[in-house]
């Protein structure tokens, strides 16, 4: 039995305690790193070699570490980002103030392999890495190959960088079966079988969810998926019981679909697997059985995320209420474009919407004749943070430069990352294990 415990860096917590509380796992699977999440992780241990991991590790240690231990539930994660040692001792220290004594954790190092990247590596985006400038870090997606090694040691705590994300669920399949490296259609089963769970609950109901055309019951309560795996590779997809949410054929498909950009070709490190003739049933309430992936001999290349500094972000709002609200918010657009650009020079990117009035859509739909309230909101990106400070500036003189009735001023300005993606050959790769205690 596999849970998963989070799909991404930010999600919740109560409903990975819940699953742990109500479903006797083998394994609480965590898929918490986006690559975006990745490269802001890498800003951070720059800053703080203590830091670099999920911000929200101690948190969900300590939620989750005493239920885990009572249970003999594993917990395999990917909240060691760009540190996974710094995360381990982390997670050893919670140990020991929690009293679970003698827990070891189990660290997968090797995914950052900036060193191993030349400056003329193509960029799939087009281009060469030395184009794009120095990069923050590069790390290749690993798969079970690596993972395989940290799950022997049989820590009840595996902790990792990039790993691709179905990885994280079908290394313990691999472990509990026995199944061939070389397996596909096996491997392929597997990799479904975590792509289906690795987004949490989205494929419960939640990203799913669309008021009048798919209702899904009580969805401030949505339960976390787990699969009950079969040998084979079939599985069952369900969830927390007691919890929000819904599982059906069709909460299933959508998640299928997500992210794959070619069904018949899904690209992991461990396989490539076609689901174009994979089979979709329900079989009872909240249960829905999966089978029929194939599998084709994994690439020969690993992926590989690499990071750069974004320079700034800076954001700037200012709200117009009230009759004509509509036409002095386009003012004051007018107004700071022509500030920006022909008074003080920017020639950068620089975004002001009207939201309230179609902003979401404007260069799909036209604005409406009228708002009565309009909120003001300006953007740029910029290698220095004093362009985004004079934004913030110029859009906070309109309170009294005009037009009327602005309010609600707020700014910040934020550092950025950008990301680029690359192959590299899976040889040049050296993965370890390394294991601590408490």
């Amino acid at each position: 039995m596999l849970g998963c415990g989070a799909g991404f860096a930010s999600d919740r917590l109560d409903a990975a305690v819940a699953l742990v509380e109500r479903v006797r796992l083998d394994w609480l699977i965590l898929e918490c790193l986006g690559e975006r999440t990745l490269a802001f992780a890498h800003r951070d241990r720059r800053a703080d070699p203590n830091r670099g991991f999920d911000p929200l590790l101690e948190r969900r240690m300590r939620a989750l570490l005493p239920l885990c231990a009572a249970r003999g539930v594993r917990f395999l994660s990917n909240m060691g980002a760009a540190n996974p040692r710094a995360a381990a001792q982390a997670t050893v220290r919670i140990a020991r103030e929690l009293g679970l004594l003698g827990l070891r954790v189990a660290v997968l190092l090797g995914d950052e392999v900036t060193e191993a990247l030349a400056p003329d590596t193509p960029l799939w985006e087009g281009g060469r890495l030395a184009d794009r400038g120095p990069p923050l870090a590069a790390n290749a997606y690993l798969g079970c190959a690596e993972l395989l090694a940290a799950l022997a040691t049989g820590a009840e705590v595996v902790l990792t960088g990039r790993v691709a994300d179905p990885s994280l669920f079908l290394a313990p399949m691999i472990a509990r079966f026995g199944w061939r490296l070389d397996d596909w259609d096996r491997l392929a089963a597997g990799t479904l079988i975590g792509h289906l769970l690795e987004c949490g609950m989205q494929v419960t109901g939640g990203y799913f969810a669309d008021p009048g055309k798919k209702e899904v019951p009580d969805l401030a309560r949505c339960g976390f998926p787990y699969a009950e795996v079969a040998p084979d590779g079939t599985a069952v997809i369900t969830k927390t019981p007691g919890s929000g949410g819904r599982v059906d054929a069709r909460t299933v498909k959508e998640q299928l679909f997500y992210e794959v950009h070619d069904p018949a070709r899904y690209v992991t490190p461990d396989v490539v697997a076609d689901f174009t003739r994979v089979q979709i049933t329900e079989i009872g309430p909240d249960r829905v059985q999966i089978s029929g992936a194939r599998g084709y001999p994994r690439p020969p290349q690993l992926k590989v995320t690499i990071g750069f500094d974004g320079g700034y972000l800076a954001e700037a709002e200012i709200s117009y209420a009230g009759p004509n609200a509509a036409a002095r918010a386009r003012l004051a657009r007018a107004i700071l474009s022509e500030r920006m650009r022909a008074v003080h020079g920017y020639e950068g990117p620089l975004r002001i919407d009207l939201i309230g009035l179609r902003a979401l859509h404007a260069t799909a739909l036209p604005e409406p004749e009228e708002g009565e309230d309009v909120r003001l909101r300006a953007a740029l990106r910029a290698p220095e943070r004093e362009w985004g400070e004079l934004l913030a500036w110029e859009v906070e003189a309109l309170l009294t430069c005009g037009p009327a009735g602005g309010g609600g001023f707020r700014s910040r300005i934020v550092p950025q990352v950008t990301t680029a993606s690359a192959s590299l050959p899976r040889e040049r790769v050296r993965s370890e294990v390394v294991v601590f205690a408490a």
